[in-house]
């Protein structure tokens, strides 16, 4: 009878693992994305420069900045070109897409996940009006999980970016790139105001070992790096054009700690990135499914047979 029992006992919690074990022999599967995440589509509508110029279409290269600015806005001082990678114009952070890149770049998503104060807009000329940003960015100090929190205290790059995607059933301005207002702010001690030249994304996404000397970039000015995350190496061309931005502080928030004496806020140039995807990690480690040949079918054999021998041991019990 004990024999008996303790058997019975063992069976039972081996049924009681079986959720685990079971998880042992199912094929590893890649994280859904947010809902909220956009898919790269290759319906995009892209011009020859990457990108349709938002006032080209009566709308602003500036964010608007609410609600308590009288209107104010920030600059979106740079643009993922719409001629870069499928993989990249994906915003999400698998399979080499925009958020992996700017990982390997330096930025990741928000300390924990939250998000304080409220929303800028923007209408980048594509049918969409003004829209709230898509996300925010922040400098991750090498540290992708936490690095984010260091900078919401402490300072640092950050940004806000749109996407130029126009609106459902009318792609003549769906050119897929990513509008970004990018700035370096103080410690949150500091209201977090935003400094004089303090912007570095261009120096990090072109693996820049020197400042780049911002009072030299004219039109035309280029750059080119490459850096890698995840196994995915990427590679960055740098274009800065005028006609885009005024070179005006007018309308700016932050105006005067970023200009003043003389000098524009804004210096009337959008530095355009082209990002290409180099190499990829193999199949196995980019969260491709392994074959369907995983053998699953003796997990269940067992379970099945540790089932009866259960039901035949409670059986022998109860007589």
């Amino acid at each position: 009878m004990a024999s008996t029992t303790a058997s019975a006992a063992t069976l039972f919690m081996l049924l009681l693992c079986a959720p685990t074990l079971s998880l042992a022999y199912t094929p590893s599967r890649v994280r859904n994305p947010s809902p909220l995440w956009r898919r790269a589509s290759s319906s995009r509508s892209v011009p020859p420069a990457g990108f349709y110029n938002p006032s080209a279409n009566g709308a602003s290269a500036t964010s608007k900045v609410a609600p308590n600015t009288g209107g104010l806005g920030e600059p979106l001082n740079v643009i993922v070109s719409g001629n870069s990678d499928e993989l990249v114009l994906a915003d999400n952070e698998d399979k080499g897409g925009f958020r992996n890149w700017m990982i390997s770049v330096g930025f990741a998503s928000e300390c924990l996940g939250q998000h304080a104060g409220d929303a800028q807009t923007a209408n980048l000329g594509d049918g969409n009006g003004q829209l709230n940003e898509t996300s925010e960015l922040r400098w991750d100090y090498g540290d992708p999980n936490l690095g984010t929190c260091k900078e919401t205290i402490d300072g640092g790059n950050h940004f806000r970016y749109w996407i130029q995607d126009g609106p459902s059933g009318n792609r003549a301005y769906f050119s897929g790139a990513f509008f970004l207002a990018t700035s370096y702010e103080m410690p949150i001690q500091d209201g977090h105001n935003i400094i004089f030249d303090g912007d570095w994304l261009v120096g990090n996404a072109t693996a820049q070992s020197h400042l780049i000397p911002t009072g030299n970039i004219t039109n035309g000015t280029t750059y080119s790096g490459k850096t890698s995350f995840a196994n995915y190496t990427y590679s960055t061309d740098a274009l800065y054009l005028t006609g885009i931005l005024s070179n005006s502080s007018s309308g700016l928030n932050h105006a005067s700690s970023v200009g003043g004496d003389g000098v524009e806020a804004v210096d009337g140039l959008v530095a355009v990135l082209t990002v290409k995807v180099l190499s990829t990690p193999p199949p196995s480690a980019n969260g491709a499914l392994p074959s369907l040949s995983t053998p699953w079918w003796p997990l269940g054999a067992t379970l099945l047979l540790a089932t009866l021998t259960l039901s035949q041991s409670l059986l022998s019990l109860s007589t």
